[in-house]
């Protein structure tokens, strides 16, 4: 395990929404982190974040903020078809990195990825939070505990209504099929296929479907799937974005009971058995990001192993891509 510094310094290139309060702020929190600095290829917006989040330095250019000897790791937290690009680069300039999700818009780009860092050595973390989070080691937990005996099927759904933006036509990198063949699948259902990779482990088969339902815009809008895990869970989900109401509902059955939760819905976790039914409200940190940013200081300083990795991410893209068919 490499030395790092006593103050890890790091760079971001890409300061948009996401970084505002999800991810930002959680570098800035994170005790031997610090942000340093940050890019955007429009100037007055990365100087006018810098100076609201108090980030010495600011950048327009990608490739000076990587080689700044001064940041010693790069967070890259643009659109999923530019990561492959600025990754490699990273790689190269031999600096630790995380990849906002999903690490690429193919199983393809992933790889090439991991083996340019796997090369060098580095560290390589992607943004699935969620492996993190309490609210979701707490349902681990529960398994872990035999709550609901041996684990036999999870099942997730997830329908949103279409988005003002969809209707309109007004252009959406998340639904640009250039960018994210499966539009939101992409963008939202990788968050909890990762998950279920975390909870049971690698994805052994994956079939699905996927096709355009709405034509609202170029990306798919309705997948799903079926799967079964290396552990023996079955597995089925169904995503639907021009449905005519919000759902986000997951099920995990075991032999003596069943949890139910949501991936992206605050509610509470439920917990059903002959004993009766619990339910648990773990609240989410101010900052989303923040466990998983805590974890890779943990990874590089104390040489414990983050849960969300390059590998792991490669292989969430790979069921994914499995799963819609294309």
């Amino acid at each position: 395990m490499k030395n790092y510094p006593e103050i890890i310094r790091w760079g971001i290139i890409g300061c948009g929404d996401v970084t505002e309060r999800k991810s930002g702020p959680a570098y800035q929190k994170t005790e031997g982190f610090e942000l340093y600095a940050v890019m955007r290829r429009d100037a007055e917006k990365a100087a006018d974040y810098a100076r609201r989040h108090g980030v010495p330095k600011h950048y327009t250019d990608a490739d000076a903020l990587i080689n700044d000897p001064e940041i010693d790791a790069i967070y890259i937290a643009t659109p999923p078809d530019t990561h492959e690009f600025y990754a490699l680069k990273v790689a190269v300039a031999g600096k630790p990195c995380c990849i906002e999700k999903p690490m690429a818009p193919s199983y393809s780009e992933c790889v090439n990825i991991c083996k340019a860092f796997e090369a060098k050595e580095l560290p390589l973390f992607v943004a699935y939070y969620r492996r993190s989070l309490p609210r979701f080691l707490q349902v681990k937990t529960w398994m872990e505990e035999g709550k609901i005996g041996e684990v036999r099927h999870i099942n997730w759904h997830l329908s949103r209504t279409p988005s003002p933006v969809d209707i309109s036509g007004e252009y959406n990198w998340r639904t640009d099929a250039e960018i994210a063949r499966a539009g939101y699948f992409d963008d939202l259902a990788s968050h909890g296929l990762d998950l279920f990779a975390f909870f049971f482990g690698d994805f052994k088969e994956v079939n699905g479907s996927s096709l355009n339902q709405q034509g609202l815009y170029t990306a798919k809008d309705a997948v799903v799937g079926s799967w079964v895990h290396e552990s023996g869970v079955t597995g089925t989900g169904s995503w639907n974005f021009g449905s005519f109401e919000k759902d986000d509902s997951v099920t995990i059955i075991g032999s003596k009971g069943k949890i139910e939760f949501a991936i992206f819905d605050d509610v509470p976790l439920k917990l059903t058995t002959n004993d009766g039914v619990v339910e648990i409200e773990i609240e989410h940190p101010e900052n989303i990001q923040l466990y998983h940013v805590n974890n890779m200081k943990e990874h590089l300083v104390d040489n414990l192993q983050h849960p969300s990795t390059g590998t792991s991410g490669t292989h969430t893209n790979w069921a994914m891509e499995s799963m819609l068919g294309i």
